[in-house]
């Protein structure tokens, strides 16, 4: 019997993840009984009910397995590592909030079975914010013109991974793993398979502005030249600009040292707009050093405090 993992990660999930846990398991016992089930929770840190809730879950259900980590290690690192934990012959990822429909995981498996080794998920539409999902349509359509790899619109990470290619994502050891970028630059061929956002079943959610940016650099450090370009054109236009008005100035002020005034206006302009454009560069820049400092840092992915029925395995 072929055994499927169910990789959930999660951070102050109380209200979800008991719920949650049900779903998968109707979802198995009723759509897909011929197979075996693991179900992996992933918590990161959670400060309110979670792990109690969690505890209770894995001593009513063995398929039922948790790993806490020893602090919140961000949005990327935790489920990126929960993948290499599960030991199932494909593992589906999903959110803990019930976004993402456990009515999905027998058509994943089904792409599955047909020889895809990675099924995708993408968000054909939502009943998110319409202006969170309008801005999230930009995002996608920019980075997608500006990378020089192929990106996924609308994809979350939700989504089923044959266990070979959850080998390929251990061997890159990457310490500041992109999933979606990764999956889009060194995946295997693919079916991507539409479905309809749906709204948090409970609680709030802990994506805030700054977790948004976060990713959206993450991306555009890890797969576009684009910055660095820009940044260098416009260095070479707006130094030859520079120049040339500098030319132009002074063979004014010789030609007509009396009539000619040019005042501290063009000076002023000159230091405000360059000095402008040379904090957005080096922040450009910044950013571009700051995903190489983390890589080259070569911290690991997380530090675990406990998992719970691993020791079930046979």
């Amino acid at each position: 019997m072929k055994k499927i993992s169910v990789l959930i990660p999660c951070f102050n999930e109380q209200e979800n993840v008991e719920p949650m846990a049900e779903a998968v398991k109707n979802i198995f016992e009723t759509e897909l009984p011929e197979y075996d089930y693991e179900l992996l929770f992933i918590d990161n840190d959670s400060t309110d009910l979670t792990r109690p809730k969690l505890r209770k879950i894995c001593e009513e259900n063995p398929k039922v397995k948790a790993i806490f980590n020893a602090k919140n290690f961000g949005q990327f690192n935790s489920p990126y590592y929960g993948l290499y934990q599960t030991t199932g012959e494909c593992t589906v990822s999903m959110c803990c909030d019930f976004q993402d429909p456990v009515e999905m995981i027998p058509k994943f498996v089904k792409e599955w079975e047909n020889g895809y080794k990675i099924v995708c998920g993408i968000k054909a539409t939502s009943k998110e914010n319409p202006i969170m999902r309008a801005l999230r349509t930009m995002y996608y359509k920019l980075i997608k013109k500006m990378s020089s790899v192929e990106q996924i619109e609308h994809f979350t990470g939700f989504g089923l991974y044959d266990k070979s290619f959850i080998k390929v994502l251990k061997d890159l050891k990457d310490p500041t793993p992109f999933l979606r970028g990764i999956v889009a630059e060194l995946g295997y061929r693919r079916k991507d398979l539409t479905y309809e956002q749906q709204k948090r079943r409970a609680g709030k959610t802990h994506n805030n502005w700054y977790s948004l940016y976060d990713a959206a650099m993450l991306s555009f450090t890890s797969y576009t030249k684009v910055g660095l370009r820009i940044a260098t054109i416009g260095g070479f236009i707006l130094s030859a600009l520079s120049m040339l008005v500098a030319v132009i100035y002074t063979i004014l002020k010789l030609c007509f040292w009396d009539d000619f005034k040019a005042g501290m206006i063009p000076v002023l302009i000159g230091v405000f707009v360059m000095g402008s454009l040379q904090l957005f560069f080096t922040g450009l820049l910044g950013e571009y050093v700051l995903s190489m400092n983390q890589r080259i840092m070569n911290r690991p992915l997380v530090i675990e405090e406990e998992r719970i029925n691993f020791d079930n395995e046979k």
